[in-house]
């Protein structure tokens, strides 16, 4: 059953905004300032990273207007090239680019609400998380999206307000990372550890592409879906880039250094413990409304893959949510929560789903040289898209210098994947 359209512009661009500005935010600037040792170099690759995320997101409006349907990089790899790498696709959504994803964004969540409680509650706390939200979209989507839609507000008020306090509040002399940079050697500066920071903050700028998981429940899918994407990563690049100089700047470089919850640090160093308070208040509503955006549009995918006879029927949407898929996306999550540390998590998720998108952007030229005339009409290509390939394999290559297990783990997902497929095909085949 077709769902229905209800889906607008706003709704779309905050999901989009929800699950672009999730855990990665509040935690990898700690990890980059250890590795990188220099505020402004962090900030330069925050900036680097959103632009990439911007062709990212011009490169995948191309794709939904010429497919505006649900599905993510499933549907499009399936559709323009061939339905095995389009179930990789759907594979590595599932194992990593929402499992994972909703796992590592719920884990923040409890360790910026229970600061130093210990693991057992923490994955208490996450597992509760993951709960809720697949409560509150597993029942009706008009539940979910009022939901979403307010949290998401909500956490956007939020944040400007804590960036308002600090620009306003905060004296020169206060910003302990400015007279502490100029002292800073950067001489043994790597581009390997660079790239490898890369790929961290390309984790939180995945989700650039959040509305073309939904893009058949959408008003006018090929006009709104490809500007959401856009609308939401500018959004969120321009709020990005701000909160991490904060991060950076305000606290003594030594106090931050692969450190968790650098926000929190920021904050107190800032205004104290009032302000640190706020700000995990803050951070823990972001966390939230990532974690049910994610449980909102993951089990779309696999809706689409069973109606496809590569997932189990049972997975199809029942109603006007596919249940099943959302309950199975939840349980996967929560078992992630339980046998992986955040910092794992990051290094993974970078390199899988860099892999990734870089398959599915390839495919929009696969499209345009089937139908040439459409490409007129797709903003930003082909620089969007050749831009997007080429430096996102190059920083992945560096980065699997540093840190080649992680990019070993990538690549082990993608082939469990193509296993995974044929063991669908033949069981779809013999029904």
């Amino acid at each position: 059953m077709k769902p229905a359209s209800s889906l607008g512009l706003y709704t779309l661009s905050g999901l989009v905004i929800a699950n672009m500005i999730g855990a990665g935010v509040f935690t990898t600037s700690g990890f980059a300032m250890g590795d990188l040792g220099n505020p402004y170099l962090v900030i330069f690759a925050w900036t680097i990273g959103g632009c990439l995320a911007l062709c990212g997101a011009l490169s995948y409006g191309a794709l939904s207007r010429l497919i505006p349907e649900s599905g993510g990089e499933y549907l499009f790899l399936s559709r323009s090239i061939h339905p095995m790498l389009g179930f990789i696709a759907g594979w590595v959504s599932l194992l990593a680019g929402f499992t994972g994803a909703i796992a590592y964004a719920a884990t923040t969540f409890s360790v910026y609400l229970l600061p130093g409680q210990g693991q057992g509650l923490e994955n208490l706390v996450a597992s509760g998380v993951i709960i809720v939200s697949a409560m509150a979209h597993g029942l009706r989507i008009h539940h979910g999206v009022i939901l979403q839609n307010l949290s998401v507000v909500l956490k956007l008020l939020l944040i400007v307000l804590f960036i308002s306090y600090a620009l306003l509040t905060a004296t020169a002399d206060s910003w302990q990372g400015i007279p502490a940079e100029a002292q800073m050697d950067i001489g043994g500066f790597s581009i390997f550890t660079f790239a490898m920071t890369l790929m961290w903050i390309s984790f939180s700028y995945a989700g650039f592409n959040a509305a073309i998981y939904i893009a058949s429940e959408a008003h006018q899918p090929r006009r709104n879906v490809p500007r959401a994407l856009v609308m939401g990563t500018l959004a969120t690049l321009f709020l990005y880039i701000i909160l991490n100089a904060i991060f950076v700047l305000a606290p003594a470089p030594e106090l931050i250094g692969y450190k968790q919850d650098i926000a929190a640090i920021a904050a107190q160093a800032i205004g104290g413990d009032r302000l640190s308070g706020f700000v995990r208040i803050i951070i823990c509503i972001a966390l939230f409304t990532s974690v049910s955006s994610m449980v909102m549009l993951g089990p779309r995918v696999y809706a689409k893959m069973a109606e496809d006879g590569l997932m189990p029927e049972v997975m199809k949407f029942n109603g006007d949510v596919p249940s099943m898929a959302i309950l199975m996306q939840a349980l996967l999550a929560i078992m992630v929560v339980w046998i992986s540390t955040l910092r794992e998590l990051l290094s993974y998720l970078g390199f899988t789903l860099a892999l990734s998108t870089v398959m599915t952007v390839s495919s929009l030229f696969i499209l345009v040289r089937r139908d040439p005339v459409q490409k007129s009409h797709l903003p930003g290509y082909p620089w969007a898209p050749s831009l997007f390939i080429i430096f996102t394999l190059l920083f992945a290559s560096l980065a699997a210098r540093r840190q080649p297990w992680e990019m070993v783990a990538a690549v082990v997902t993608i082939l469990s994947g193509v296993l995974a497929y044929y063991w669908f095909s033949r069981t779809k085949n013999t029904c």
